[in-house]
């Protein structure tokens, strides 16, 4: 807000980017475009209304219900470009607001805002239960784990009957559900679009869109392998993964912690817990988090690249067998990192070998993370 005219928080509903928003402290003007008292006094003339408000920040939240509003932005920080003129909220990333990301350019920031991480939480909720409920404030702070699936649930439904064909994506909501919850089912799995579209009975172009408008409301993330080695057979597929573990277990109808030990999602759930937290807790614009993969079974669950090169290589493990497989051996050697980590629930904070940790996941986010 110092340097740009306008500011772009993004990020899933129910994070928090309003009350972020209005906790800033200054001289702000608050239009909610969902509002139809809101919308009202934009609709008729917007560029009369912004410019009379043109010594104070004005806060547009939900601004892709009224995508026409980028044009006259930029009318209005052309002729005066004072940072901190604008934020704009939304639930969309820049590349499904076209209008912002062209009519913008250079002249908005973009900063994403994820759910609260488990280092923003741990005085609070003990790291089982912002796992089981996601980090969306409203459903850790339901009173019981009832009321928080209850929440978490009726936050899906909204997005497939409302928000996603809201935003363009033209499928009816059955078919966005069914599909959301086939991802969830596939949770961290290498991306397969024709056994998606055969199982929905639908066509890869559809299936592929779906996918996309997932990814772009925050909803499920791509998980790109490396395949810088080329002498190496390689998996050449993303993964995708849930990126709010709470509604992972919303759409598997988990609704406690013993549930959730005793189902087959256990695993993956707990990796996309783990990676979700990395990717929320690392420096911005710094690092870029891959896998990697071979056909003879070196496999590495994550890989943190720093430019164009690994730098740590990490083992995801939910089980009391702390051992690094194989595979994680071989892959760590190919990647040539330094620095690499079996990461569990535990507390456990030890060296194993040279440049090999064995650590608790709250430990690497504090202790490891920050000094990359």
């Amino acid at each position: 807000m110092s340097y740009f005219p306008a500011v772009g928080i993004v990020g899933p509903r129910q994070a928090g980017k309003t009350t972020l928003a209005r906790h800033l402290q200054g001289d702000f003007l608050y239009l909610d475009l969902e509002d139809e008292r809101d919308r009202s006094k934009l609709e008729a003339d917007p560029y009369f209304f912004l410019e009379r408000h043109e010594q104070r920040c004005v806060i547009l939240d939900e601004v892709q219900q009224m995508p026409d509003i980028f044009r006259v932005l930029r009318s209005l920080i052309d002729e005066n470009r004072r940072p901190g003129r604008f934020i704009l909220l939304g639930s969309a990333s820049p590349e499904l607001l076209r209008q912002s990301a062209e009519s913008l350019a250079g002249r908005i920031a973009y900063t994403e805002l994820d759910g609260l991480s488990l280092p923003e939480v741990e005085a609070h909720f003990s790291w089982e239960e912002h796992w089981l409920r996601g980090g969306f404030p409203p459903s850790l702070l339901a009173p019981d784990a009832s009321i928080s699936l209850s929440w978490r649930s009726q936050l899906i439904r909204t997005y497939t009957e409302r928000d996603l064909p809201n935003l363009g994506l033209e499928v009816s909501p059955l078919l966005i559900r069914r599909f959301w919850q086939m991802l969830a089912g596939e949770n961290g799995g290498i991306w397969q679009i024709q056994k998606f579209s055969r199982a929905l009975g639908t066509s890869a172009y559809q299936v592929k869109k779906m996918l996309h408008f997932l990814e772009g409301a925050y909803l499920v993330s791509l998980l790109p392998p490396w395949f810088a080695n080329v002498s190496k057979r390689l998996i050449k597929s993303p993964k995708v993964y849930q990126r709010d573990t709470g509604l992972l277990h919303a759409l598997l109808k988990i609704e406690t912690l013993d549930e959730l030990l005793g189902n087959t999602a256990l695993g993956t759930s707990w990796e996309a817990y783990v990676i979700q937290q990395i990717r929320t807790c690392m420096p911005p614009d710094k690092f870029s988090l891959c896998f990697y993969r071979t056909h003879q079974g070196a496999e590495c669950d994550l890989v943190i690249v720093k430019g164009n090169q690994p730098i740590a290589g990490i083992e995801i493990k939910f089980s009391s067998n702390t051992k690094p497989s194989k595979g994680f051996y071989i892959a760590t050697e190919d990647l040539g990192t330094r620095q690499n980590f079996i990461l569990t629930p535990g507390h456990q904070n030890t060296e194993l070998k040279p440049g090999l940790h064995l650590t608790g996941l709250n430990a690497f986010l504090k202790d490891y993370l920050p000094h990359f």
